[in-house]
């Protein structure tokens, strides 16, 4: 419970605003006769569902980043407080990573990564552009 309220605490807080504005909408006298039942059902179900969706969609990455980072991979992490044009910050088991309760520390740095908050490293589309151009010059290179 507590890292479902970690990661979505934000997301609840944004859907009781939108029921409170659907009540407030729903309430006025110029709306039908049951509107207000219908809204709140609607809306507070949508809103729920989306919660959900979210909250499976992240565990499951975070999962995923972590099984990858123990296989010994790279991973790539937003980096929040340093606000440059390189914002991530690659980390891997090489460079002493550890991942804790879904967190991967270092003890020479000052700050701890959430695992939410990464996803595994892949080539740059430059490298896998370059790499296609590389395997098409040697097809022409064959057929000559």
């Amino acid at each position: 419970m507590d890292l479902f309220l970690e990661l979505e605490i934000v997301y609840i807080v944004i859907g009781i605003f939108i029921l409170s504005v659907t009540a407030v909408v729903t309430s006025r006298d110029f709306v039908p006769a049951g509107a207000f039942k219908k809204g709140m059902s609607f809306v507070g179900t949508f809103v729920a569902i989306m919660i959900v969706l979210h909250y499976n969609a992240t565990t499951t990455r975070m999962s995923n980043v972590e099984a990858m980072f123990e296989e010994g991979n790279t991973i790539i992490c937003e980096n929040k407080m340093r606000r440059t044009i390189s914002r991530s910050v690659l980390l891997s088991k090489a460079q002493g990573w550890q991942v804790k309760e879904h967190l991967f520390k270092h003890v020479d740095y000052e700050r701890d990564f959430h695992t939410s908050r990464c996803i595994e490293y892949t080539k740059g589309i430059a490298e896998e552009q370059k790499d296609k151009n590389d395997r098409f010059e040697l097809k022409l290179e064959k057929n000559k």
